[in-house]
């Protein structure tokens, strides 16, 4: 006889409350949300047929250029692929994955993102662009640094934690993370959940001109935003002066947030970049103030669908880590007996114990991870990424991958065709207009 199982009080639940009877305070993890939600394996490309020719991938190019932030500085950022590398810090990060990063970034001309926590050396000097956070804390700001960025990007929130603060736990803040940030050795870290210079977009509008005047005018200005009002927060955020904005959507990875906010606040990414186009429609400034994806891009596919959605680029951040051989074994390694989970199946990030020597500060960790052969394999991932942009796109017979739009998507899902705004395949209706 088989018994039935609540669906309400699964194991997982169970499990849940019993760890927080123990605990006394709520979960902490790092990685990314647990819920299914509708993302982009809900939306496909209507490629060529008789309706238009396809392009010949060896003879006609595709055009990959991407210009952020054209609208108002001297100096936009360009880059060469529209994927570029998400803010992690130094302290999340070890100091060999920053640098790895950075190194990427320079190898495929695209960008890399210091994070909160302020900037390493070693990936300023590995980055031929790279773009300046500038969070609440305050730690490790500094101006010196700040004019060397060849873009700024002011953080109002993240995906897997909107509305909070950055967390770093104590096992991350040693002696030189501590003396960055100026913190006590060994002392959670838990960032103010409001910048101090503002709090209203007033306000910001204010702060970006004063970006503009410590960069001289020359560099992009970008405002993150966490994917939960979107329609209001991005008109706010281009009202402010934002030469970009970027909308980091609920299944955004971090390396610790409360589990409640990672699976229960915020939006997915696929209605969140719909939001933020009508929104800048609205304004007149969609194609003028560039419009940045974050959350969950996964391969060429996904960058692609963003860029059909409205977005003029998207950030990664958990794939650039798995390219580094995030949850894979290693030589080194043994996934089991050092953070209790087999390989594929960790989001220990927040321990500090990362047996691959992602996200530690532990030397004999961090040794385990090669910035130059790091460096290759997440080059090699974002070079994977832009080819798999252009074969769909000249699927589509299309030269450019700016030229992708949401005429060229159908939705698998109900779900999918309301968020997305697109057709259900099959029926040629968009539903939830």
């Amino acid at each position: 006889m088989v018994m039935p199982t609540s669906q309400i009080f699964t194991p997982w639940v169970i499990d849940d409350i019993h760890t927080k009877a123990d605990l006394g305070r709520y979960r902490l993890r790092g990685f990314s949300t647990f819920q299914k939600v509708t993302h982009f394996d809900d939306l496909t490309f209507l490629s060529t047929g008789l309706t238009r020719f396809p392009l010949e991938g060896y003879k006609e190019k595709c055009e990959t250029r991407t210009v952020i932030g054209a609208l108002n500085p001297e100096t936009p950022l360009v880059l060469d692929t529209p994927i570029y590398i998400s803010g992690m810090s130094y302290g999340a990060l070890s100091a060999n994955a920053k640098t790895a990063l950075g190194k990427a970034a320079t190898m495929v001309g695209t960008a890399s993102c210091t994070g909160d926590g302020g900037m390493l050396q070693s990936e300023r000097d590995a980055s031929d662009k790279l773009i300046y956070q500038l969070l609440p804390s305050r730690y490790g700001f500094n101006p010196s640094h700040l004019i060397q960025a060849q873009a700024v990007e002011i953080v109002v929130g993240q995906g897997a934690k909107p509305g909070t603060g950055g967390m770093l736990m104590g096992v991350k803040v040693l002696d030189h993370i501590a003396e960055m940030r100026d913190l006590p050795t060994g002392i959670d870290q838990r960032s103010p959940a409001r910048h101090p210079d503002w709090l209203g977009p007033d306000d910001l509008a204010v702060k970006i001109e004063q970006l503009r005047e410590a960069t001289d005018w020359k560099v992009p200005i970008h405002v993150k935003l966490g994917a939960c009002r979107v329609t209001d927060d991005v008109k706010l955020a281009a009202k402010a002066g934002a030469d970009a904005i970027v909308i980091d959507s609920m299944v955004a990875g971090t390396g610790a947030s409360p589990e409640v906010l990672l699976d229960h606040s915020g939006i997915p990414t696929v209605p969140a970049i719909v939001m933020a186009r009508e929104a800048l429609r609205e304004l007149g400034l969609y194609g003028k103030v560039s419009l940045i994806a974050s959350g969950g891009i996964r391969s060429g596919a996904d960058a692609a669908k963003a860029l059909a959605l409205g977005a003029d680029a998207v950030a990664i951040g958990i794939s650039a880590l798995v390219a580094l051989n995030c949850n894979r074994e290693i030589p080194e390694s043994d996934f089991v007996s050092e953070v209790g989970v087999p390989a594929g199946q960790c989001s220990n990030c927040q321990t500090g114990k990362c047996p691959v020597g992602i996200a530690t500060q532990n030397p004999e960790l961090t040794a385990r991870l090669d910035p130059d052969e790091g460096a290759d394999r997440v080059a090699n991932f974002i070079n994977s990424m832009t080819m798999e942009m252009t074969l769909l796109t000249r699927s589509l017979g299309k030269s450019n991958v700016h030229s992708l739009e949401p005429e060229d998507l159908a939705a698998l899902t109900l779900e999918a065709s309301a968020m997305a705004q697109v057709p259900l395949v099959g029926t040629g209706k968009v539903f939830g207009t």
